[in-house]
């Protein structure tokens, strides 16, 4: 059995970075957007976002989802952990040795869901357009 995947440098910049800024999200949406503009700067995910046009500032206004009080969701501060595992899964099951931001946004994408879509619809693109450039740039 092969080791598990470890985050390569960007995944790992790109996890600490959301380690340090999720915590102040006052919603998933929040959250959701903090991620895009972290991965959108970083690695594989970056460059794909980028070639979608998917930009810094929201090209439509953001609703903000329904605030949370601080502290209050206990899952939101275990959601790093929750991403870094979907990721490692992505890459095992790509027979990758590291986890890539590409895998980092699949868990992003998979573990917010609507909250995701709705974040790349006012960046400009949408889950689909993300996922045909994302699976054309992986590695098999």
């Amino acid at each position: 059995m092969s080791p598990e995947p470890t985050p390569g440098i960007d995944a790992a910049m790109v996890l600490g970075m959301a380690s340090t800024a999720i915590p102040f999200a006052r919603s998933r949406e929040a959250e959701a957007e903090r991620w895009l503009r972290i991965l959108r700067l970083h690695g594989e995910a970056g460059a794909v976002l980028q070639a979608l046009g998917v930009s810094e500032a929201p090209l439509e206004p953001v609703e903000e989802g329904q605030v949370r009080p601080s502290g209050a969701d206990p899952q939101s501060s275990d959601v790093v952990a929750a991403v870094s595992e979907a990721a490692i899964q992505s890459a095992e099951q790509r027979g990758a040795r590291h986890v890539g931001t590409d895998d980092v946004l699949l868990a992003v994408m998979d573990i917010y869901g609507d909250d995701f879509n709705r974040v790349l619809r006012v960046h400009g693109t949408d889950r689909d357009e993300v996922l045909e450039r994302l699976h054309a740039e992986m590695p098999l």
